[in-house]
């Protein structure tokens, strides 16, 4: 007779918490099934594959994935060097879902996670019964049972809308032929030509702002004409570009300098207080945006929209799980990432407690865990799938056992002020202050 621990634990996504999560799972004798939606590991990634991360391969790389890479002779590339998504993706991520062998499966695209024979109002025998996982292949439908699941799918699919309150601006699907989610890349001469001599919006405050800011700069450079609009919900402050020299990841604190650079040499100009309500467009097709004052833009050929991502629950509606109200993160995970409080860079050591969910046995990890909240760092999630790992083994004492110290930003928000235009200007009282 089959019993509970007969059956895998069913990880949803092959990017690199799904992928590590397997390998945990593995190292302690139990069998992992990974169902990945795309053609081949790490898809989200490789969407971004000319990006290059400001994390180093010593930062990006987990200790039970090289174990067991280790036979296959690979051999992790200077620690010290910071990777594009594509080395991430085809020297460390692909060569260890190889390593897993059948134990992932491809175009596999899960539609639904209950418990067999129980919908999620009802209680008798609840835990008792195996998780079932229902996905859709090429052939068909299928369904399998698990002794537990692991949501390492990201958020990668579900980016943010241009829309100030979170839903799609009005026109914004109309324009979708002038809007991306993604930062371009410039080296393909199909997506340089788009950008070339034209206005661009940027949408967006973070990372990938930065790095469409900086590669639209340095298109400036080489093609006459070429010009930004940096689109802010808030005003321009010291803390708006990130912590720079003071960061401890060098290379995220250059990327924030590098869009500093591209404000101040003039090849984008930004537009502060602007929550962006409507995109129009004019007799010639340009968008003009408009935001909710009625204040409009001057017509932009392209829109870059890159104001974060969110996590898709709708193949977890049948499943008990506890989230917060705001980032839709865990419940116990969500006040230690909140960016309403804080933006410091530093999270407390959390794992399997934090992580779970009035449904035991479920584990939303990775880029997904952290909800809306934009500060995740792989580092975090290895270290979240090692104690979940050990949790599902039954080793809870270290599984509790959570070490993790993330690097600084050098900045710091302000309580309650993240979406303020006022937020991180002196007098605003940061957490740091």
């Amino acid at each position: 007779m089959t019993t509970l621990a007969d059956l895998p634990v069913v990880v949803i996504g092959a990017g690199p918490a799904g992928l590590a999560a397997a390998a945990h799972l593995v190292g302690r004798g139990i069998e992992p099934l990974v169902l990945e939606a795309g053609p081949a590991a790490a898809c989200g990634v490789r969407d971004w594959s000319h990006v290059r991360l400001f994390s180093t391969w010593g930062e990006i790389t987990d200790p039970a994935a090289e174990k067991l890479l280790a036979p296959t002779g690979w051999a992790r590339p200077d620690a010290a060097t910071c990777p594009t998504g594509g080395d991430w993706a085809e020297q460390y991520l692909q060569p260890l879902a190889d390593a897993l062998g059948e134990r992932v499966r491809y175009t596999a695209t899960v539609t639904g996670v209950s418990r067999a024979g129980r919908d999620r109002i009802v209680d008798a025998d609840r835990e008792a019964q195996p998780f079932t996982v229902h996905f859709t292949t090429a052939g068909g439908e299928e369904r399998v049972l698990a002794r537990a699941v692991i949501d390492a799918s990201g958020t990668w699919t579900t980016p943010g809308p241009a829309g100030a309150d979170g839903l799609p601006a009005l026109g914004e699907k109309i324009a979708a032929d002038r809007i991306t989610y993604r930062v371009p890349d410039l080296k393909d001469p199909a997506v340089r030509a788009r950008y070339a001599g034209r206005r661009t919006a940027v949408i967006g405050s973070g990372a990938s702002a930065f790095t469409a800011l900086a590669a639209l700069a340095g298109l400036a450079k080489d093609e006459p004409g070429t010009d930004a609009v940096w689109i802010l919900r808030r005003g321009i402050s010291g803390s708006t570009f990130g912590g720079g020299t003071a960061d401890q990841l060098p290379a995220r604190g250059a990327l924030g300098l590098a869009a500093k650079a591209a404000v101040d040499d003039g090849h984008a100009n930004a537009v502060t207080g602007f929550r962006t309500e409507a995109i129009g467009r004019d007799e010639g097709g340009r968008l003009i945006l408009a935001d909710e004052g009625g204040r409009r833009l001057d017509p932009v050929d392209e829109a870059i929209v890159v104001t974060g991502f969110r996590p898709d629950l709708s193949f977890l509606s049948e499943i008990r799980l506890g989230v917060d109200e705001r980032l839709q993160a865990p419940s116990a995970l969500a006040p230690l990432i909140d960016p309403n409080q804080h933006s410091c860079g530093t999270v407390r050591p959390h794992g399997h407690r934090e992580l779970s969910h009035p449904e035991p046995g479920i584990y939303l990890v990775g880029m997904k865990s952290y909800g809306r909240a934009p500060t995740f760092l792989a580092m975090t999630g290895y270290e979240q799938v090692r104690s979940v790992a050990a949790a599902i083994a039954g080793d809870i004492d270290s599984a509790d056992r959570v070490e993790l110290t993330l690097p600084e930003t050098g900045v710091c928000g302000g309580a309650g002020l993240f979406d303020d235009q006022t937020a991180g200007q002196a007098d605003a009282g940061g957490c740091c202050s």
